[in-house]
């Protein structure tokens, strides 16, 4: 809304949603969604009103369908300038909007001929988009509040229209089955819209955990970068401090009782020189090998946390038969490629019984990694659908380190989101246990070959 500042200047404030993340956000719908509906729905609206009276010359109450479809139209006015359009309408807004809507459909078909009118049906549209965006328990209440409607159209309702002198009849059978039909379309459109609803609400609030995990992993991984910049920051002022301290001590007297006190404060700030530039030095110096790590040592990284819990946990990194070159891969470091192995390997410990076995394997071009245990495996009825937000895979009891499944989903997020794909299935009887593999392209992951001190920023920081 705009505002006054200081008497001069006109500015915007925006509306507070009151969002924490992405999933807050899903569906609601903003006060320009709620209106360019309805417009769309009065123009229709008005359309077909003034065609059946004018076009076809059909008698109706002109006056009461043009009423009803004024009242929407003014309420379309009043929120136009009560509210911002970009604001998001809160759940009582939108489920009195809603309201009014159907109460607005139910009252033009009942004037127009109740279930012997054809466009009975519209009265399930605005039940079918609040199943998309509202709770479904109200989605399921605005739902039998138009099947009351529907119902009470059966007893109450005007004449179909028609022409004049003639009266259109229409069987009570059919009246029947135009019931049916609203009845069995609101209960289809609302189990659906919201099941649907669901499933992405779900996979919204995954995907905004793991941007909140990728961010956690580049601010730690960033730290580093912080500290050395710190240092090169310092730099400057502990040198003046060094210097004006030199300068003091060799223009007072040797007898001087502040002159060994100037000394030792040339000599701290120094010291305190010497130990930032040492920072400095092993920071930029660590770049280099902190962002290179060969395969076995990135997969040790990752097993490391869990493997005092009481679990065997066994690593093997070789070379694949058919591979031409047998060095071990260097690979850029990725946090991300970090977290998600550790959420596998933990997974995976979890539901062990005693044995974890994880082989890294690499060829000319592939890079694999295979995450296996002797647990009781994913069940017939999870495995489909491994992979959701808050699926479990396998027995909540069975879970040493509790339920995974919106872990594991963000796991695979982060491994696709690095070039990788994702196998998942139980080993092979008579072994028990599930299989997690992990599938790259080599030059996906693979560093560079050359490094230059010119290119990693490198320098002589000595003087």
């Amino acid at each position: 809304m705009p505002h006054r500042l200081d008497g001069h200047k006109t500015f915007f404030s925006l509306p507070k949603e009151g969002l924490g993340g992405v999933g807050s956000a899903f569906g609601r719908l903003r006060v320009r969604t709620f209106v360019a509906t309805r417009w769309l729905a009065i123009v229709g609206q008005a359309i077909a009103v003034l065609f059946v009276h004018f076009g076809l010359g059909f008698t109706l109450p002109l006056g009461l369908c043009l009423a009803a479809i004024a009242l929407s139209a003014w309420l379309n006015v009043f929120l136009m300038l009560a509210f911002p359009s970009q604001r998001l309408a809160s759940t009582p807004e939108a489920v009195a909007q809603f309201t009014f809507d159907i109460l607005q459909v139910a009252f033009l078909i009942a004037i127009t001929g109740g279930l012997e009118n054809p466009f009975v049906l519209m009265i399930m549209a605005p039940v079918t988009i609040a199943s998309i965006s509202l709770d479904s328990r109200i989605a399921v209440g605005l739902a039998l509040l138009a099947l009351f409607c529907t119902a009470t159209m059966w007893m109450f309702h005007m004449p179909l229209p028609s022409l004049p002198g003639e009266t259109i009849t229409v069987s009570p059978l059919l009246q029947v089955g135009q019931f049916c039909a609203v009845a069995i379309g609101l209960v289809f459109f609302a189990i659906s819209s919201i099941r649907v609803t669901n499933d992405e609400a779900r996979l919204v609030r995954a995907l905004d955990a793991a941007q909140v995990v990728i961010a956690r992993e580049q601010k730690l991984s960033a730290l580093g970068a912080l500290a050395a910049a710190t240092a090169h920051e310092l730099g400057t002022p502990l040198a003046t401090i060094h210097l004006v301290a030199k300068e003091m001590a060799a223009d007072l007297e040797d007898d001087d009782p502040h002159k060994e006190d100037a000394r030792l404060l040339a000599e701290q700030a120094d010291r305190c020189r010497s130990i930032l530039r040492r920072l400095a030095q092993e920071r930029e110096a660590g770049d280099i090998l902190h962002a290179r790590i060969q395969l076995s040592s990135l997969v040790e990284e990752a097993a490391r946390p869990h493997k005092g819990r009481g679990k065997l946990v066994d690593i093997q990194t070789h070379a694949h038969e058919v591979a031409e070159d047998m060095s071990e891969p260097t690979l850029r470091r990725s946090p991300e490629i970090l977290h998600a192995l550790g959420a596998f390997i933990e997974n995976a410990v979890s539901f062990a019984d005693s044995y974890v076995s994880i082989e890294s394997v690499w060829s000319n071009r592939i890079i694999t990694i295979t995450i296996s245990d002797d647990g009781p495996g994913f069940s017939s009825t999870v495995l489909p659908k491994l992979g959701e937000p808050y699926i479990s895979e396998r027995s909540q009891k069975h879970a040493g380190g509790g339920d995974m499944g919106l872990g594991f989903f963000i796991a695979k997020t982060l491994i696709e989101q690095s070039g990788g794909e994702i196998a998942t299935f139980n080993q092979a009887e008579p072994d028990t246990g599930a299989v997690v593999r992990l599938r790259w392209e080599r030059a996906a992951l693979e560093a560079e070959t050359t490094w230059s001190a010119h290119e990693t920023g490198l320098q002589d920081l000595s003087t």
